[in-house]
């Protein structure tokens, strides 16, 4: 079986788009920048988002039973180091201090100035092993197409680049 810091290197080629996974219990706000996050089906519209057992938003959003996805632009760098844990805080809640959300159906804050975001109630929650597997039903979602997403490559960030000819 591979080892973790060759599972790591390996995947530092997958180029992904940066998302901010939020919830809100007891009127208190928590999230995390989360890279493990796909679409699962159109219809059902259905996502899937995987966060470490430990992490206090996975709990958080287990709880709660509800959670919000924002797809962050390229000039957000700092907001996904902020909800990485990368710039120290008071806690998870102060990380939001600052920054504009909006909500939509299920009360999860989203991040007003993402590109994307979708608000879903957990579907399903499956066991894999060190992570969360969760399973989010989109109750609503957004976008505003006047900006480029914020890449994640190489371990580092990245702005989109050129479209490719088709063809080619």
């Amino acid at each position: 079986m591979v080892d973790p810091q060759n599972m790591r290197d390996t995947l530092r080629f997958w180029a992904s788009g940066v998302s901010v996974v939020t919830t809100m219990n007891n009127d208190k706000p928590a999230g995390m920048t989360a890279s493990a996050f796909n679409s699962l089906s159109l219809d059902p519209p259905q996502i899937v988002v995987c966060l470490h057992k430990s992490a206090y938003t996975a709990q958080m959003i287990q709880q709660s039973g509800t959670f919000a996805i924002s797809l962050l632009s390229d000039d957000q760098r700092r907001v996904s180091e902020l909800f990485a844990g990368r710039i120290a805080v008071e806690d998870i809640s102060s990380r939001f201090n600052g920054l504009d959300t909006i909500t939509a159906i299920t009360g999860s804050p989203i991040l007003s100035e993402a590109i994307a975001w979708l608000d879903c109630e957990v579907a399903k929650l499956h066991d894999g092993d060190t992570h969360w597997i969760i399973v989010g039903k989109v109750m609503a979602a957004g976008n505003s197409d006047a900006r480029d997403p914020l890449i994640y490559f190489n371990r580092g960030y990245h702005q989109l680049g050129n479209s490719i000819e088709p063809g080619r």
